[in-house]
Parts: C-alpha cells; sequence; structure tokens
C-alpha cells in the first residue's frame, strides 16, 4: 500500500483519507492550522497529522486559488514526490478557467513544482461523497488520471485500485484541461438537469 500526505482539511480531504484508509494506506493529515489538522487526523482514526508532507504520493485537495503557493510552500519537501492535482480551476461565474487558454490547473502547479516532483491529475471529476459512499450497485467509480511520468501514473493508480474505485489513465499532464473540462461539464449538469450531485461520470465497456 501507499504513504498519503493529504494537504487540506476540507470534504475531499476527509473522503480521500477515510477511503485511502480503509484501503490499509498510512495517511497524513496536513494543513497550516496543526490543531485542525490533528482534530481531522483523530477523528479519522489512524490517520496521522503533519506539518510537512512525508508521504510518498502527495494530495493537494486545496482550492485551486491556493495551490500553487501550497507547493511553492512546501518546496524541498515535495521532492521526488508525486503529487496528486484534484483541483477544478473554474471561473467563478462557471464559464471557463481562471488558467491561460492554453494551459490548465495541473500545469500551473507543476509548474511550481520542484524539477523532480511528477504531477498527476486525479479525482477531479468525482464528488466528495459521492467518493466517500464509493461504487453502489456494483457500478464501478471511475477516476481518470492524466500525467507525463508513466511510473507516477502507475503509482496513483495502484493507489486508486487500493480505494476500490477503477482508474483510467487518458494520457500526459496537457489532458489534465480535458479533465477540467469534464468537471466543469458536471457543474453544468448539477446546475441544469441533474439538478443534484448524485452521480459520477464513467466509461461503460460495449462488448
Amino acid at each position: 500500500m501507499s504513504s498519503i500526505s493529504i494537504i487540506g482539511q476540507g470534504n475531499m480531504a476527509r473522503a480521500l483519507a477515510g477511503r485511502a484508509l480503509a484501503g490499509g494506506n498510512a495517511v497524513e493529515i496536513i494543513g497550516r492550522d496543526q490543531a485542525k489538522a490533528k482534530e481531522l487526523a483523530a477523528t479519522l482514526g489512524g490517520a496521522t497529522a503533519g506539518a510537512a508532507p512525508t508521504g510518498d504520493i502527495v494530495i493537494l485537495a486545496a482550492p485551486y486559488a491556493g495551490a500553487a503557493a501550497v507547493v511553492r510552500e512546501y518546496g524541498d519537501a515535495l521532492r521526488g514526490k508525486i503529487i496528486v492535482d484534484i483541483t477544478n480551476p473554474v471561473a467563478p461565474d462557471l464559464r471557463g478557467f481562471v488558467v491561460p487558454d492554453d494551459s490548465s490547473g495541473a500545469q500551473e502547479i507543476a509548474k511550481a513544482a520542484p524539477d523532480d516532483a511528477h504531477v498527476v491529475k486525479a479525482f477531479n471529476t468525482v464528488f466528495s461523497h459521492v467518493l466517500a459512499a464509493g461504487p453502489a450497485e456494483d457500478r464501478p467509480l471511475d477516476v481518470f488520471i492524466a500525467g507525463d511520468d508513466a511510473q507516477a501514473k502507475a503509482r496513483v493508480s495502484a493507489f486508486v485500485e487500493s480505494l476500490g474505485l477503477r482508474p483510467w489513465d487518458i494520457g500526459e499532464l496537457f489532458m489534465a484541461r480535458a479533465l477540467e473540462n469534464a468537471g466543469l461539464l458536471e457543474l453544468g449538469l448539477m446546475n441544469h438537469s441533474v439538478k443534484h450531485a448524485n452521480f459520477s461520470l464513467g466509461i461503460a465497456l460495449l462488448g
């Protein structure tokens, strides 16, 4: 199993940590507010709290607006690690993104990361409560993955499988833009047709 550091203390951090612990992974909660990090770790049962990420896989479960700053803040502590970006850099009006048209949130985060770190996009198309609940009615819950390093993606895929979920490699890190568009698509569905967030995007294999 994997050693996981989760930077953040919100709903996605909690959902990921809970499933990761259930899958036998070691989980560390990282946050600027050490008291809150310790409180969350205690409520999860089995997690620890730390001042800087020590896990082999570091999950950015913080809002995109501060994600690059967080990566720069931890700097050397992220050297050689796999950084999983789960953010959706959607503009407040839900009409686009707050990143350049030729980039993505994951690519902007990669620019802030140490040269020997490997950024992988994943989990941004799964709502936190859906992730916490896991697969239902024998339907797999799919997680799409993009990244430039094949070994890093393989490690993240193995982690996804440990959560009882199904990983799909969609290509190199530039494909993170497509995943972020998928996240925006989900918000459109939630607001205009489905009218709730009890759904997920996935792959149905025919034949």
